[in-house]
């Protein structure tokens, strides 16, 4: 019975996948933004360095991001948000999905008017070459649900696809780094083995982590999710251009060029996340904080309205 559900849940993901495509619908993103907005409003979202992206004269670029606090990805809804305010609906990003999200047509087709597409290549080549700009999360759900211990690191599992894809197509690489996104999921297990036992690899994953939230310990995948109100902070980092350094779509079959590209991304990112983190050192104590003060006025105007 557990393998036929994960091939029923594989073809459904192949079949959604496939007939996926960009369908960004302006009218439906306007209507959403005020839900998103008062979502992020929980986590007291702020997201800065936003006049570092590239202008929209000059083409399309690559926005690379570390991915924090599980499936619900408060992080990404806060940039979402902040993009959009500051540079308009006319000017949308691609942004890259895991290939799982479409396995749903209601997600499916959420996700596409959103202007989401699943995560590949070919699609990440596609958006870039009509001219958007595109966001991808190198580490994926092995970034987003990475233990507790780990919350402050970036963890992109070694995945140079994003190094490769900036090369080839001559894009600069924008740094998209969140914090505090990871103290609104208690992460306990990545759960490598238990996901290798069951085969998830036919779903696109290798993980099937376990958290610790005000359900108790539940697989945090599929288990209800209520994120704890921690305080996100989400910093826009200078572009990344190799085209300066004479590094064209030649370079990518050089292994130790794309390397220290990986890792210059990796330092840099990390170097932000260390600084936003000794910045907000207690996201979640911080968090909870703003919370009980909100709590506090708001018992207290009462008071004097009576």
């Amino acid at each position: 019975m557990e393998f036929d559900l994960f091939k029923a849940a594989e073809e459904r993901m192949h079949a959604g996948v496939a007939a996926a495509m960009h369908e960004y619908d302006p009218d439906f993103l306007a209507r959403m933004l005020p839900l998103m907005e008062r979502y992020t409003s929980w986590f007291d979202a702020e997201v800065r360095g936003l006049d570092r992206l590239p202008p929209k004269e000059e083409g399309p670029f690559l926005l690379v991001g570390n991915h924090s606090g599980g499936a619900l990805t408060p992080d990404t809804s806060a940039f979402f948000c902040a993009w959009y305010r500051e540079r308009g609906l006319d000017d949308p990003f691609v942004g890259l999905a895991f290939n799982l999200a479409f396995a749903l047509e209601p997600m499916a087709r959420f996700f596409q008017r959103l202007g989401e597409v699943p995560a590949s290549m070919d699609n990440a080549e596609a958006a870039l070459a009509a001219g958007y700009p595109v966001l991808v999360y190198p580490g994926g759900d092995y970034d987003t649900f990475r233990p507790w211990s780990e919350r402050n690191r970036i963890d992109f599992d070694g995945r140079k696809g994003f190094v490769r894809l900036a090369l080839r197509q001559g894009v600069k690489v924008v740094p998209v780094v969140g914090h505090g996104g990871h103290e609104t999921l208690i992460v306990l297990s990545r759960g490598d083995r238990i996901a290798a036992r069951m085969g998830l690899d036919r779903l696109n994953t290798k993980i099937f982590p376990f958290a610790a939230g005000p359900f108790g310990i539940t697989p945090a995948m599929i288990g209800p999710q209520l994120p704890l109100p921690a305080k996100i902070t989400v910093e826009v980092g200078d572009p990344i251009d190799w085209n300066l350094l004479d590094l064209g779509p030649d370079s990518v079959d050089d292994d130790e060029i794309v390397q220290e590209c990986y890792d210059e991304v990796v330092e840099t990112m990390q170097a932000m996340l260390d600084a936003l983190a000794a910045e907000h050192p207690s996201p979640l104590a911080e968090g909870v904080a703003s919370k009980l003060r909100a709590a506090a006025r708001w018992r207290s105007n009462g008071s004097a309205d009576t």
